[in-house]
């Protein structure tokens, strides 16, 4: 099994609110977190490095390789909790972190088994033979209308209210999460995104570079530079796991 990941700003934005980690838990288990924060210039990095530290230093701390998915399943959640109250408690320490916040997406990978979770609308996707799956929801204004029949995803790419997030880590002192469960086996791949990514990309063109590509290793850079071409009006942050 083996990572790799990438952060930048972009080419619009001054500052780089999206955090990452790629963190070993042992033999052949990896857990690897993507935030994206949101918030004024001084709080959304704030949220997402808080956030993305909160949570892998909790799954370090109360993960055991013999768990079964249902225990796995419960640790996320709970690390899930105690980064959203870090991150609101520390939203009251000054009027500059008011309402800050921040997505969290993250895969913590085993022999045989993923477990996904996320809140907000960065994305993890799963690559296998048969292709390409996002195996996230985004929690956002414009996924609902989407379920609700009121858009196609065709519309909602460029719908003005697409970057408004229904679910984040700290605005509010609970956080709903959601958890998925994957099969894996080798040969296939993870691949965890912030939207700064996911809405300059479709999928099949994801999908073409992470298992068509030359080198797996400087795929994350190569999507990088696909995001900056046409434009990278977010941050662009993205982590590939090949098992």
């Amino acid at each position: 099994m083996q990572a790799w990941g990438i952060t930048d700003v972009g080419n619009v934005r001054t500052q780089n609110q999206d955090f990452y980690q790629i963190t070993e838990l042992g033999e052949d288990c990896l857990l690897a977190v993507v935030c994206d924060g949101m918030g004024g210039a001084k709080s959304g990095n704030v949220a997402s490095r808080l956030a993305c530290e909160v949570f892998t230093d909790e799954i370090l701390r109360s993960f055991k390789k013999e768990m079964t998915a249902a225990e796995v399943d419960r640790i996320l959640r709970s690390a899930a909790n105690l980064a959203n109250v870090s991150v609101f408690e520390h939203s009251q320490l000054s009027e500059e972190y008011r309402g800050m916040g921040t997505t969290l997406v993250a895969a913590l990978l085993r022999p045989k088994e993923a477990l996904v979770i996320n809140i907000g609308d960065s994305r993890a996707y799963y690559f296998d033979p048969d292709g390409v799956r996002c195996i996230t929801t985004d929690h956002s204004v414009v996924q609902y209308m989407v379920q609700r029949g009121e858009l196609t995803p065709e519309q909602a790419k460029n719908h003005p209210s697409k970057n408004l997030i229904t679910r984040a880590i700290g605005p509010t002192n609970q956080v709903l999460a959601d958890v998925f469960t994957l099969s894996i086996q080798e040969g296939d791949a993870i691949l965890l995104c912030s939207d700064g990514l996911s809405n300059q990309m479709a999928d099949q063109e994801i999908l073409f570079e992470v298992v068509h590509g030359v080198r797996q290793d400087d795929c994350c850079q190569r999507l990088l530079e696909i995001a900056k071409e046409r434009g990278a009006p977010d941050n662009v942050t993205c982590v590939l796991v090949a098992i």
